[in-house]
């Protein structure tokens, strides 16, 4: 059995170097143009050339997506964006379209072809025709069951890259004219406005202006918003399954998100790894992932019950905790943190520090310094650069985090 992967998202060039710190095998990004999350659109060419070199050096894959469903003026200009990944030496391309696959077996031989769950493959002969096509690994489809993965990966023959966390798309396979219809940003070429997650309410068609809740648990009617995955009980089923890839959702989330998710993959499958028969998901991952910005967790279909996987009604964010700074160096003389606040904190809050590995230290909060030296009572600006007291360095990459409760 071949050591399956960890595949986490790195929507920018700050959250792939977060996401290789906390355990990545592989890192998953999208260029300027060609892939579905616009927003996670943060790397260039130079930018995607330095993430590559990056990866590389610290042993981690870079999956690049090119999945939009394309239109005739795509094939255009795609042919040397195919040609740029193939030279920088990128280790796969994500495509959904055949098209847009049988164009980078022309122009690209050497790129390595990997299926999008865009496509939907929800079973063997699908998955074994890509396979014909010139690709090696599909990302399979988030409406299949454990069996039906199991069955694809035995009779297909093809690595299977499965989704294991994250937000999940109201739409079959993430297939949704919503947005489109309803902002003028079509979800299929990566512009999708999340209407889905919006709060609605009914209105009657003779009494205009009054609103009626759908649903109201004091947050609001969040009417089609699923649940969040999170497939942590079920790592040693997929592994025997034949589960090449596990994959995280979550290019547009935060550096924290990243980090932390990463990091509870990682220990998760290093445990199953080295003790199969005594796997078991533990309390302290569960509190990690809990400690992420949430909305309530699902399996949704990988037991093969439908009912189980039925979008719930109080899926709102949950926040109890949240990101307050990364940590940049240490000054060694003065024995003081470097740290670049992202959100508002003050003298007498206690913060959680959450390094690699996913250790963890608590920093009672007595001081805050400025770049001059001068006492703060709070860090109220975004990206500041301040100083808090601290007895030793902290690992590369450590990040500061406040509870809510």
């Amino acid at each position: 059995m071949s050591k399956p992967e960890i595949v986490a998202p790195a929507g920018s060039p700050e959250k792939l170097e977060y996401a290789v710190a906390y355990g990545a095998d592989a890192v998953y990004l999208g260029g300027a143009s060609f892939g579905l999350r616009t927003a996670a659109a943060s790397f260039d060419r130079e930018a995607m050339s330095q993430a590559v070199d990056f990866a590389h050096r610290n042993g981690v894959k870079v999956y690049v997506t090119v999945n939009i469903f394309a239109r005739n003026r795509d094939l255009e200009v795609l042919p040397g964006y195919l040609e740029f990944l193939s030279r920088l030496g990128v280790d796969a391309v994500i495509v959904s379209d055949p098209g847009v696959l049988a164009l980078v077996r022309e122009t690209a031989p050497g790129l390595i072809v990997h299926i999008s769950t865009q496509a939907n493959t929800t079973n063997w002969r699908s998955a074994q025709t890509w396979g014909q096509l010139g690709a090696s690994r599909i990302v399979a489809a988030r409406e299949l069951s454990l069996e039906e993965i199991a069955a694809i990966s035995k009779r297909s023959g093809m690595e299977l890259e499965v989704f294991v966390h994250g937000a999940m798309c109201m739409a079959y396979s993430g297939r949704c004219l919503l947005s489109n219809y309803m902002t003028g940003r079509d979800a299929n070429r990566g512009d999708c406005a999340q209407a889905c997650r919006w709060k609605y309410h009914l209105v009657e068609e003779k009494r205009p202006g009054e609103f009626f809740p759908v649903y109201e648990d004091g947050q609001g009617a969040y009417i089609m918003s699923s649940r969040d995955l999170c497939l942590l009980e079920y790592l040693p089923d997929l592994v025997e399954a034949g589960v090449t890839a596990f994959k995280i959702e979550g290019r547009v989330k935060s550096i924290h998100y990243a980090a932390t998710i990463t990091g509870v993959y990682r220990l998760a499958l290093d445990s199953y790894l080295a003790d199969p028969a005594g796997y078991k998901v533990r309390p302290e991952w569960l509190e990690e992932i809990g400690k992420v910005s949430n909305r309530d967790y699902t399996t949704a279909f990988i037991s093969g019950d439908l009912a189980a996987a039925t979008p719930t009604l109080e899926a709102i964010y949950r926040h109890d905790y949240t990101f307050v700074g990364a940590v940049l160096g240490y000054e060694r003389d003065r024995k003081l943190l470097r740290v670049e606040q992202r959100n508002r904190f003050a003298v007498g809050q206690t913060l959680e520090i959450i390094a690699p590995g996913l250790k963890q230290y608590r920093l009672p909060v007595q001081t805050i310094l400025d770049e001059k030296g001068q006492a703060l009572e709070t860090a109220p600006h975004p990206r500041q650069l301040v100083y808090l007291p601290w007895p030793e360095p902290l690992p590369a990459y450590s990040l500061l985090r406040r509870a809510e409760s």
